[in-house]
């Protein structure tokens, strides 16, 4: 797993997103709690924080935890999603080669936590990654998959006058986290 790992870090941070990688579930969420607390979120418009349901969050304290982020929200609507600065959603493949996450993004939930806030923070099991998007291709689905996702770092364009121009479509910060426990879905 090393090797997959260290090739999508490489990758994945040529294009800007941050990639980090955690042992146990208890750490990601304190590593993600920190996190909010370092981008100060709180609740007042464009300083929340929206999370996606996801099996990092089995067992935890939903409202232990938004008691400890105040302007975290587990309900995830539009309204909600265009008021937060953060999104939190957990994806369920990554291609090493190319650093890019993929996503069964058919719940608009996750679709709203990934796309609409300005910092996007994926979590992804680790033993997830595949070495190519062959693979990741063998993996899906379509009976199953409604809306396939791939996310390649921070949303950027440069079809305007060719300059580059990041966040346009989507977040302008991309924060990878890859947990170790969550074993793949």
């Amino acid at each position: 797993m090393a090797p997959l790992f260290d090739t999508f870090k490489t990758r994945a941070e040529a294009v800007s997103a941050e990639v980090h990688r955690l042992a146990t579930k208890a750490e990601a969420v304190d590593f993600i709690l920190a996190f909010l607390r370092e981008q100060n979120v709180a609740d007042a418009p464009q300083s929340r924080a929206v999370w996606a349901a996801g099996s990092l969050l089995d067992g935890v304290d939903r409202a232990q935890l938004a008691g400890q982020a105040p302007g975290l929200t587990f309900d995830v609507t539009r309204d909600a999603a265009e008021a937060s600065k953060i999104g939190i959603s957990q994806l369920e493949w990554a291609i090493a080669d190319t650093g890019t996450l993929v996503t069964d993004a058919g719940p608009v939930e996750r679709r709203l936590a990934s796309a609409l806030p300005v910092i996007h923070v994926a979590v992804v099991p680790t033993d997830a990654i595949e070495p190519d998007m062959p693979a990741v291709f063998g993996r899906i689905h379509p009976d199953r998959c409604n809306y396939i996702s791939m996310i390649t770092g921070p949303s950027r364009t440069a079809d305007i006058e060719r300059v580059l121009t990041i966040g346009v479509h989507g977040p302008s910060r991309l924060v990878i986290v890859f947990v170790d426990e969550l074993g793949r879905n």
